[in-house]
């Protein structure tokens, strides 16, 4: 019996995480000390009180049926949340949609959204569930390139007007993974602009909303007029409060969007545990400072890793947001050439940029998941290996 997979997945290649945690592996086997870069995974822990919430509700044999959507007080701490934080006022019933992570919602909104024929105008680089999610959905993916030179916004009067009238969706996000890069309110007001002359549904992913440095401002693509009737806003407590396991987020923003997204998810999943809404519930209330404290940590972790790097003749622009550096490689090399030779050599991953998109090729990106004294010495294991790389080079 021959088992055949959809054209869909045949077209996904192998996640490049995959293929770099096999490198780490064979690293590893060899006795390296490899330190681990590449995945954005938070390090720290949730708050304490989000914790033991947990494990209160936990206890509570009651609570482990089926919660079929969110609970009141979820949608109600998420209003909390966006009116203290961002300065937006929700109305938890209509504007405000529980997801498993906002991974999950992506996607599921694609194919709620996406019929064959539909174009999407994607972010190149850009996180890859966005491109991915079309794919599932038979959509067909335009890209916007992100470059430098344009601070990583799209030129948007670039996109062909033929592409533009058969355009449903586009996606954004600011602060951006893997490019750090953070928009102005001027470029999201050009944005409904846009989407209102075109009749196309914004999507804003905002998950590094409370990551982002040097008391740069925290805007919110719904704190712009007209945002709500054009688009709506992702956002996760998996980067904000460190609960990447526990599967939770929620979207904001146009009450029809997010029907037709309740309507789908209704479908295919039974919600989120009861203990996790709760503790959500905790972390989206409780007292900030925390979020302060953190935000000061990952800024010290960028300036340590940024440091060392220059202090070893690599100079990488500063990150402005996110828990990434996204970083211009030496010349003479690939992307893929670049981090894999770099684990193998010297024992530090990153993910080639390529892995985000074409746009990405000639940057890696390297995520401040270590502590200070492991990303200094990550910079030092860097330090030696682009040295003998010249060495290398010139013999």
């Amino acid at each position: 019996m021959k088992i055949v997979g959809s054209k869909k997945t045949q077209n996904m290649a192998t996640s490049i995480f995959t293929e770099l945690a096999n490198k780490k592996s064979e690293a590893i086997k060899k006795g390296m000390d490899v330190i681990d870069l590449s995945v954005g995974c938070p390090d720290m822990p949730p708050p304490a009180n989000v914790v033991d919430t947990l494990v209160q509700f936990s206890r509570d044999t009651t609570k482990y049926g089926y919660t079929l959507k969110g609970i009141d007080k979820f949608n109600e701490a998420v209003a909390y949340f966006y009116k203290q934080r961002y300065g937006i006022e929700l109305v938890p019933e209509t504007e405000i949609l529980q997801l498993m992570g906002s991974q999950d919602g992506l996607a599921h909104l694609a194919m709620a959204m996406i019929d064959p024929g539909d174009y999407v105008l994607v972010p190149d680089p850009g996180y890859p569930i966005y491109e991915h999610g079309v794919m599932i959905a038979g959509g067909t993916i335009y890209p916007m390139p992100l470059l430098e030179k344009n601070g990583y916004l799209p030129k948007l009067s670039e996109i062909p007007v033929e592409v533009l009238h058969k355009t449903k969706m586009m996606i954004i996000s600011y602060p951006g993974n893997p490019v750090t890069a953070l928009a102005s309110e001027e470029f999201f007001e050009e944005v409904v602009e846009f989407a209102k002359k075109y009749n196309i549904l914004v999507i804003h992913d905002f998950a590094y909303s409370e990551l982002i440095y040097d008391e740069n401002p925290q805007i919110s693509f719904m704190s712009v007029t007209g945002a709500k009737e054009v688009g709506i806003e992702f956002n996760s407590l998996s980067k904000t409060f460190n609960m990447a396991g526990c599967r939770i987020g929620y979207a904001v923003g146009n009450e029809e969007a997010l029907r037709i997204l309740a309507s789908f998810k209704s479908n295919i999943d039974y919600g989120v545990f009861y203990p996790i809404q709760m503790a959500a519930v905790t972390a989206l209330t409780s007292d900030y400072n925390v979020l302060r404290k953190q935000l000061n940590e990952y800024e010290n972790r960028r300036d340590v890793l940024l440091a060392g790097l220059e202090k070893g003749g690599w100079k990488v622009a500063k990150s402005p947001a996110t828990m990434f550096v996204w970083a211009k490689i030496p010349s003479g090399w690939t992307s893929r050439q670049f981090a894999f030779k770099l684990i193998e050599k010297a024992g530090v991953a990153v993910v080639p940029g390529d892995a985000f998109g074409t746009q990405g090729e000639g940057y890696v990106r390297m995520a401040l998941v270590q502590s200070p004294e492991r990303l200094a010495k990550a910079a030092e294991k860097i330090q030696s290996f682009l040295q003998g790389a010249a060495v290398v080079t010139k013999e």
